[in-house]
């Protein structure tokens, strides 16, 4: 299920005197976030709604101004506060782009080897998408590798003191293919990715 509100940014501390802050975006665009009227502040389980007063981009980051908050005191008390709004405020995406939030907690499925059997084969989790993380040459799925999976061995799927083990996959279509986040599915294309 795709969450109806997303983090598009977190507040990084005042800038200046008046209430205004730096904005740091957590998809690294920044135009939409000046755009925004309404935002809601969060930090854990509180939050506060507001309206944005005014809004500049200046590079890698957005200073936005919220009625009512009017000085650097004010605002101090947000720092780390996530920016929350609805999807349809948050950046758009292209072809082949999802949100973090959207992949985490997806299955990791495997559809068996086109290569070995002309017999489709029956779709099995591997495991649970639990993060997505920034690598070297792009991004990596973090995954809970599935304690029931029949397709790998448990050599695989747990560590020498026995415990789940959590595997990382090159998110690109080399590793990965189907991605449909509407239901929860992302296929893996190669196992031994997984050893």
């Amino acid at each position: 299920m795709l969450k109806e509100e997303l983090v598009v940014g977190f507040i990084r501390g005042p800038h200046g005197f008046e209430g205004e802050c730096k904005v740091e975006s957590s998809s690294g665009e920044y135009e939409h976030i000046a755009k925004l009227e309404q935002v809601t502040l969060r930090h854990g389980d509180q939050t506060k709604e507001v309206k944005v007063e005014s809004a500049s981009l200046a590079h890698n980051t957005v200073y936005l101004k919220f009625k009512g908050i009017d000085s650097d005191e004010a605002i101090k008390k947000f720092n780390r506060w996530e920016l929350v709004v609805p999807r349809k405020y948050a950046k758009p995406l292209k072809k082949d782009e999802w949100y973090i939030t959207d992949l985490q907690n997806c299955s990791l499925v495997w559809n068996g080897d086109p290569a070995l059997s002309d017999a489709p084969a029956a779709e099995e989790v591997v495991g649970t998408i639990t993060d997505v993380l920034e690598g070297g040459a792009g991004y990596l799925l973090e995954v809970s590798l599935s304690e029931s999976c029949t397709c790998i061995g448990d050599d695989i799927k747990f560590t020498a003191s026995g415990k789940p083990r959590t595997v990382l996959v090159p998110f690109n279509n080399e590793h990965v293919g189907k991605v449909d986040v509407v239901n929860g599915t992302v296929q893996l294309m190669h196992l031994w990715i997984l050893e």
